[in-house]
C-alpha cells in the first residue's frame, strides 16, 4: 500500500489505503469478504507464513480491506502501524494483554471510561493483572505511584465525562525514564487533533466507531503503535480472536475520508454551544477543553489542535424527576449510548464508580453535538433548561 505524499490532512485522508499507482483501480478499495485463501502448493503456503499479516492469509489475521484500512490509520497517526479490532473496548483490551502479564500493575486514570473499570473486575483481575487508579491530573506526581511491577500507565484526555486533560509529555517522560509502556485512549480528539505518538507514547487506541466511522452503524476499534509495540498488541488481538470484520473496516474507510470534514462542523457547532450554555444562569460549569476558562483549557491549547462535539455541563442540585422532564423532552438530542455519529445525543454521566478523585458536584449531563444546524439545538436545550425544577 503506497503512501501518501500529500502534507495536507485532508488531502492525505482521501488518499491513504488506497492504490494510486495501478490504471483502472476503483476509487474505493474492494471489500474482500474472507475467511480462507487457497494456495497452489506447500511452498507457496509456507511462504505466505513469512509475512502473516499481509491480508492473504487467514480472515482473523486481516483481509486486504482491513490491511488497506490499518495502513490508513498507521499513517494518519504517524505510527509504524495498526491493528484494527472489533470494537473499542476489544482495542483497549487488547493494549493491556500486550504489555500487562500475570503478576503484573497499570495505572488507569479515575475519569476512566467505565467499561475499563468492568473489564478490570470482570477480566484482568481473572488473569492476575491489577490496576489501580490516579489522578489524572497528577502529571509528573505519577512517579510516586509507580511499583516495581508497574508495567503500563494507561491515559485517557480528555477523561469520560468529566473532560479532564492530562499532561501526557509530564506523564510520557516519567514511564520512559523506568522503562514502562504507554497507551493513550485518543478517540475524542481523533489523530487529526491530538498526535499522542509524537509525544512519545507508545499505542494510541481509538474507537473508530465514533468518529472515524462517523454514521453509527458499525463497532469498531484500531491501536496505532510504535515499532517495538506493535507485535505484541497485533498478537493480542489475534490470539484473542477479536478481529474487524470486512464490512466494519470497510466502513472506517468509508468514514476517513470525510473525518476532516465533518470534524470541522462538530467543532464549530460545539463550540458555539458550549458559549452558549456557559452563559445560562441554571448551568454551573461547562466542561469542553476548547472553551476558554473551561477546566483544562490551557493544557488543551498546548497539545491539542481542534476539539470535537462531545462536552458535558453541571447543574445543580434538581427536584425529583427534573433531569427526566428534561431529556426526555428533547427534539433533536435523542437518548442513546456512544456518539460520533452525525446525529446529536445527550446522557447523565455516573461518576459514582470514581476512586481516588470523586465527583462533588452536581448532576453531569454529556452532550454530543453533531451536525445539524446549531441555532436548532440550541433552541432545544434552551427549551430542555426550561423544563428544569430546583430542588
Amino acid at each position: 500500500m503506497s503512501k501518501s505524499k500529500a502534507r495536507g490532512v485532508a488531502t492525505r485522508l482521501t488518499q491513504v489505503g488506497r492504490d494510486l499507482g495501478a490504471a483502472g483501480v476503483p476509487v474505493n478499495p474492494p471489500v474482500h469478504r474472507a475467511s480462507t485463501f487457497v494456495f497452489p502448493s506447500l511452498a507457496a503456503l509456507d511462504e505466505a507464513w513469512k509475512t502473516p499479516f499481509n491480508g492473504r492469509l487467514y480472515g482473523r489475521n486481516g483481509t486486504p480491506t482491513s490491511t488497506a484500512f490499518e495502513a490508513a490509520i498507521a499513517e494518519i497517526e504517524g505510527g509504524y502501524g495498526a491493528v484494527a479490532a472489533s470494537s473499542g473496548v476489544a482495542a483497549i483490551m487488547a493494549v493491556f494483554v500486550a504489555f500487562v502479564g500475570q503478576g503484573e500493575h497499570a495505572l488507569v486514570p479515575d475519569s476512566v471510561y467505565d467499561i475499563v473499570r468492568r473489564c478490570d473486575t470482570r477480566m484482568l483481575k481473572r488473569m492476575g493483572i491489577e490496576l489501580s487508579y490516579y489522578d489524572p491530573l497528577v502529571g509528573k506526581g505519577i512517579a510516586e505511584l509507580i511499583r516495581p511491577n508497574t508495567k503500563l500507565i494507561y491515559l485517557e484526555s480528555p477523561g469520560s465525562g468529566t473532560f479532564e486533560i492530562q499532561d501526557v509529555p509530564a506523564i510520557v517522560e516519567v514511564a520512559k525514564a523506568r522503562g514502562i509502556r504507554t497507551a493513550i485512549d485518543n478517540t475524542w480528539a481523533t489523530p487529526l487533533f491530538f498526535r499522542p505518538l509524537e509525544l512519545g507514547v507508545d499505542a494510541v487506541v481509538e474507537a473508530a466507531t465514533k468518529y472515524i466511522v462517523g454514521h453509527s452503524d458499525a463497532m469498531l476499534g484500531v491501536v496505532a503503535t510504535t515499532q517495538d509495540a506493535f507485535m505484541p498488541v497485533r498478537a493480542a488481538v489475534q490470539d484473542m480472536g477479536s478481529c474487524a470484520g470486512t464490512e466494519e473496516v470497510n466502513l472506517g474507510l468509508r468514514g476517513l475520508r470525510t473525518l476532516d470534514a465533518r470534524l470541522v462542523r462538530h467543532q464549530a457547532s460545539a463550540i458555539e454551544v458550549a458559549r452558549w450554555l456557559s452563559g445560562q444562569p441554571v448551568v454551573r460549569k461547562v466542561l469542553y477543553p476548547a472553551l476558554p476558562g473551561a477546566p483544562g483549557h490551557e493544557l488543551w491549547k498546548r497539545d491539542f489542535s481542534g476539539a470535537s462535539g462531545l462536552m458535558s455541563f453541571e447543574l445543580p442540585p434538581l427536584a425529583e424527576g427534573a433531569l427526566e422532564a428534561m431529556v426526555s423532552g428533547m427534539s433533536h438530542f435523542k437518548l442513546g449510548y456512544s456518539w460520533g455519529g452525525y446525529e446529536s445525543l445527550i446522557l447523565p454521566v455516573h461518576t459514582e464508580n470514581r476512586k481516588v478523585t470523586p465527583w462533588t458536584g452536581g448532576p453531569l449531563l454529556r452532550i454530543h453535538i453533531g451536525l445539524e444546524d446549531v441555532s436548532d439545538l440550541i433552541e432545544d436545550l434552551q427549551a430542555g433548561l426550561g423544563r428544569l425544577t430546583l430542588s
